[in-house]
């Protein structure tokens, strides 16, 4: 009988946490170019096309994905890469870069909602108590007693992430353990880069923010450093090493280390932007990555179980 493949774990949460880190900057070294001047869409689409074009190889070499599933590529370029992106930037442009982060990783709750409200799927008691938790820790990080102290169209921004959010971990289950992901992650900045160059207009772009020198924590840097990392760093990187978690470890490891995004980006807004938050909005931030963990481990799996294969057969997937 063929061996089980074995998970190389150590590696994997290497690569888990350091995909975390990159993309936990990504609202902070925006921030400085939106408060520059910047629309949140032309910042988007200057992180897409960083990415797009460090990942292009990849397209490249791996083009057949685009004819045999063009819809999911499409899709995924749309809703997960260009939506949540450009959502979580217009939502940052408004309210803390950790509030916005924390909305957006309610995004397996809806999920979980989607399954049972949409699809009429019962869910496990642990997917029920993942959902009261999040919305419990929403209502304390919101302080809605003391009448929604933050903005509520940054609010709403964040929380359209989280539903893009929802769409990446749907469109990720429909796409099927044949789906080459690392071919996914790059056609989909490729589609991403397209579509938000479409709406963001950037010959309306002010590229000269680009050339001046912008605050960030104690620092000044140029404007194109800022928008190279985002490229770069917070989302080409970001994605490769979290492909590389995903084949290491389950989606369920990867995903709860990925929670460390949320860490990172509370820390650096708090020690570069001077974000802090209040002792009951810290509170509501763990209750929320709580709830928000265990919905994710609780959300079913779109596809059937495959039938039993006697013990004797080998395992030919």
């Amino acid at each position: 009988m063929a061996a089980q493949p074995v998970r190389r774990r150590t590696p994997g949460l290497a690569f888990a946490a350091a995909s975390a880190l990159a993309f936990g900057g990504a609202g902070v070294a925006a921030r400085p170019l939106l408060e520059a001047g910047l629309d949140p869409l032309h910042v988007t689409w200057l992180r897409m096309v960083g990415a797009a074009v460090a990942l292009a190889p990849v397209a490249l070499a791996r083009w057949r994905l685009v004819l045999h599933r063009p819809l999911l590529v499409l899709g995924y370029g749309i809703f997960p890469m260009a939506g949540v992106q450009a959502l979580y930037f217009a939502a940052v442009a408004r309210i803390p870069v950790g509030v916005a982060l924390l909305l957006e990783f309610t995004g397996p709750v809806l999920v979980l909602l989607w399954f049972r409200l949409v699809r009429r799927r019962r869910v496990s008691a642990w997917a029920v108590s993942g959902v009261v938790l999040a919305v419990a820790g929403l209502v304390l990080l919101l302080e809605v007693w003391a009448g929604l102290r933050l903005d509520a169209v940054g609010v709403s921004l964040a929380l359209g992430a989280a539903a893009g959010q929802a769409g990446y971990l749907l469109l990720s289950d429909a796409a099927g353990e044949d789906t080459d992901p690392l071919a996914l992650v790059a056609s989909g900045a490729l589609v991403a880069a397209v579509v938000l160059g479409a709406l963001a207009s950037p010959w309306d772009l002010p590229w000269a923010v680009l050339a001046e020198p912008l605050p960030l924590g104690g620092a000044r840097l140029p404007g194109w450093v800022l928008a190279l990392w985002l490229g770069l760093v917070c989302t080409a990187v970001a994605y490769l090493t979290g492909v590389a978690a995903i084949r290491r470890l389950s989606p369920q490891v990867a995903g709860g280390v990925a929670y460390l995004e949320v860490v990172t980006a509370i820390v650096l807004a708090w020690v570069l932007l001077g974000e802090a938050l209040g002792p009951v909005q810290v509170l509501g931030a763990v209750v929320i990555v709580a709830g928000a963990c265990v919905s994710q481990a609780a959300v079913p799996s779109g596809r059937e179980a495959p039938a039993a294969v006697p013990e004797a057969e080998p395992d030919l997937r």
